[in-house]
């Protein structure tokens, strides 16, 4: 059984891609980092997948679907972090009742940090096909209000990620995917 975290490689016209979509991609290599430097062992595989394609109709998600979907009912969760690293609030959500409400109590753990909330909905590209199919998907919430400043720019560098705030959303993304792969049960669809 998969719980996947991922981000995409996605400024290949300007820039550099650090906030779009380099952020994303560090946050979920970073979550399984700390989960393997805290010596931590999860019942069920997580797995890393840095996209590629996406701007280019997302022929990289696709393929990998068509690749994997035969275990779809192996899949938990797919997260995908692709509108920066900002100021996190969240996570955006798709799935059932049932497992919104884990999804939800696992939040609460994330109260000394102040980053509870559950949107209704889950974002991104490269988890679309999955969460089509019925498999719980999850998107970070954070402040984008200045995503648009750099997005797809020249202004897309380095310069615009702000540690602290990656740590958080590092952070993050480490509880909510290790307490669903750590798990007795998968979550409810």
């Amino acid at each position: 059984q998969v719980v996947l975290v991922s981000g995409h490689l996605d400024s290949w016209d300007v820039g550099q891609g650090a906030m779009d979509d380099g952020g994303g991609a560090f946050v979920s290599w970073e979550a399984l980092s700390l989960i393997k430097d805290l010596g931590l062992r999860p019942k069920r595989t997580l797995r890393l997948v840095l996209w590629t394609g996406e701007e280019q109709g997302g022929v990289g998600a696709q393929q990998y679907y068509q690749l994997h979907k035969e275990n779809i009912s192996n899949f938990d969760i797919v997260m995908e972090s692709d509108e920066g690293t900002f100021q996190p609030s969240g996570l955006g959500f798709s799935g059932s009742a049932e497992a919104r409400d884990v999804v939800k109590e696992i939040m609460t753990l994330l109260q000394p940090i102040n980053v509870t909330d559950v949107y209704d909905t889950a974002d991104g590209t490269d988890i679309a096909h999955w969460m089509a199919d019925g498999v719980p998907g999850a998107s970070l919430h954070n402040d984008i209000n200045k995503y648009f400043w750099f997005h797809h720019s020249q202004g897309d560098t380095m310069t615009v990620q702000d540690p602290n705030q990656m740590n958080l959303c590092a952070a993050v993304w480490t509880v909510v995917s290790y307490v669903i792969a750590d798990m007795e049960d998968m979550l409810p669809r």
